[in-house]
C-alpha cells in the first residue's frame, strides 16, 4: 500500500507541477487558465486519493473525499469564472489561436 500511495502521490505532484509549468510557459490567459484548472485539480485528486492509502479512520478518508468533491467542484468554477472575466475585458488572445470559441468566429478572417 505504501508503493501505490507513494506512487499516486508521486504522479499527483507531477500534474501539479506541470501545471504551473503551464501557468508560465502558455501564451495567453485562456491557455493558462487550462493548465490551472485541469492538470492542478487531477494532481490534488491524486494526491488525495494517494494520501486515503496511508490514513487509517473513516473519518479522516471521509474528509479527504469531501476536500475532493469541493476541489472537483470549485476549481472548474471559478477557473471559468476568470476566464469568462478576462474575456469580457477584452483580454488579446494568442497569435496562434485561430477561433474564438466564445464569439463563435475565426480569427484568421478578420
Amino acid at each position: 500500500m505504501d508503493v501505490i500511495s507513494a506512487a499516486l502521490m508521486a504522479v499527483g505532484a507531477a500534474f501539479v507541477l506541470l501545471a504551473g509549468v503551464g501557468l508560465h510557459r502558455f501564451d495567453d490567459v485562456f491557455a493558462r487558465m487550462h493548465a490551472a484548472g485541469k492538470a492542478s485539480t487531477l494532481g490534488l485528486l491524486l494526491i488525495l486519493f494517494g494520501a486515503t492509502f496511508r490514513l487509517t479512520e473513516s473519518g479522516e478518508v471521509l474528509k479527504l473525499g469531501l476536500v475532493a468533491v469541493l476541489a472537483v467542484i470549485t476549481i472548474p468554477a471559478g477557473v471559468h469564472l476568470i476566464a469568462r472575466a478576462a474575456w469580457r475585458a477584452g483580454t488579446e488572445l494568442a497569435e496562434a489561436t485561430t477561433f474564438d470559441d466564445a464569439s463563435q468566429r475565426r480569427l484568421d478572417e478578420f
